[in-house]
């Protein structure tokens, strides 16, 4: 595994302890931050796949970093971690395309799974704050589920199981194409934006109802 993470946090050990931890499993830790402006400035220079960010760092916050990324045309993926779980904030990491969101608490034991998730272009959020926030306004179109066909709907539970296209073409013996079709068939029927993480990140926050 050679991917390469920036990880940033202005609490000591959370950082000691989550670079150890990646560098053990075999990640490229190319760089690391206690703070949200020497984080940037890393990505920045080093442009790695993935920036590992604290929500609240001094002189930069982990969404102003992902704003920024995004504003900038900065390929690097960002995953957020985060004690919080208030819905403004969750709302503003989709807003900002973060494909990573996890508790802290949680963060040792997901971390991975997490990043695995993330390489392959699928958004990862914890299924901790998608139940915590359960009653986001995202679950208004829970009653739009009934408008999906049995292909649609199983392809939804797919995704809210982390699988890509290409993972869902070959369990399904279909197409890529066929499946970004459904995709996109299956976000008009619910009314969702055409951000590339909207389904996944609906599909996560409503996989107990799938």
């Amino acid at each position: 595994m050679n991917t390469s993470i920036v990880i940033a946090d202005d609490h000591p050990l959370l950082l000691r302890g989550l670079t150890d931890f990646l560098a053990s499993k075999g990640y490229n830790i190319v760089g690391s931050a206690a703070d949200g402006k020497s984080a940037y400035n890393l990505i920045v220079k080093l442009k790695p796949e993935i920036a590992i960010l604290d929500i609240r760092m001094p002189y930069k916050t982990g969404l102003e970093i992902a704003e920024e990324c995004k504003k900038n045309n900065i390929n690097t993926k960002v995953i957020l971690i985060t004690f919080d779980k208030e819905e403004e904030l969750y709302d503003k990491a989709k807003a900002f395309g973060v494909y990573g969101y996890l508790l802290k608490e949680f963060a040792i034991e997901e971390i991975e799974t997490c990043i695995k998730s993330v390489i392959n272009n699928t958004p990862y959020f914890s299924e901790e704050i998608a139940s915590y926030l359960n009653s986001s306004p995202i679950n208004s179109h829970l009653e739009e589920i009934s408008s999906l066909t049995k292909s649609e709907l199983r392809i939804v539970k797919l995704i809210s199981q982390n699988k890509t296209s290409s993972d869902i073409a070959d369990e399904l013996s279909i197409s890529v194409r066929t499946v970004d079709k459904h995709r996109s068939n299956i976000v008009a029927k619910l009314g969702l934006d055409n951000k590339p993480t909207s389904l996944s990140i609906w599909a996560n926050l409503n996989k107990d109802h799938l």
